[in-house]
């Protein structure tokens, strides 16, 4: 297979292991929110943020030591402040969405909270997916320039082969 079937590759492995821990922190988040927002008095978005920065921490941890284990570790400092800062961004799409359909259409019941906290972390998944995978947690330069060479090497080799092999005649 060529270069561009094993990036293919690669990119359906990395969406697979992000959706793991995605759906693992959806549910963390979905089920802190519905403990906070029964057993206390704080009001819908602000149940929502607790339950959000919950997930943050659990997607994190996730995302470092499953997803993108095999990304640079080198400046965890820059790292770790990139990741909080997208995750702000998406703490702010998620649950600018709950509070657009709570207090600007009056949408309070339990569950039209659930609904449009899940419409606001689908929405912000999307972008924490691309900011991830584009700024904090990079591509080590060396191992795709080594994979991108084997792969030119192994397409040369077989090309080589190829025009080596002893054409047979036909009598």
């Amino acid at each position: 297979m060529g270069h561009g079937s094993s990036g293919l590759r690669r990119i359906v492995r990395e969406v697979a292991k992000f959706g793991a821990v995605g759906g693992a922190g959806l549910l963390v988040n979905l089920v802190v929110f519905n403990i906070v927002r029964h057993l206390t008095d704080l009001p819908v978005v602000r149940a929502s943020v607790v339950a959000t920065v919950v997930s943050i921490v659990f997607n994190y941890i996730g995302f470092r030591y499953f997803t993108y284990r095999d990304r640079d570790k080198s400046g965890r400092t820059k790292e770790l402040t990139l990741f909080l800062l997208f995750s702000v961004v998406g703490l702010v799409i998620e649950n600018g969405i709950l509070y657009a359909a709570t207090y600007g259409f009056g949408w309070d019941s339990p569950l039209q909270s659930n609904i449009f906290k899940f419409v606001g972390i689908g929405i912000a998944t999307l972008f924490r997916f691309w900011s991830y995978r584009s700024w904090v947690f990079k591509t080590l330069p060396a191992r795709e320039a080594v994979a991108s060479a084997e792969s030119f090497l192994e397409e040369a080799e077989q090309g080589a082969a190829r025009k080596l092999r002893p054409r047979q005649r036909v009598l």
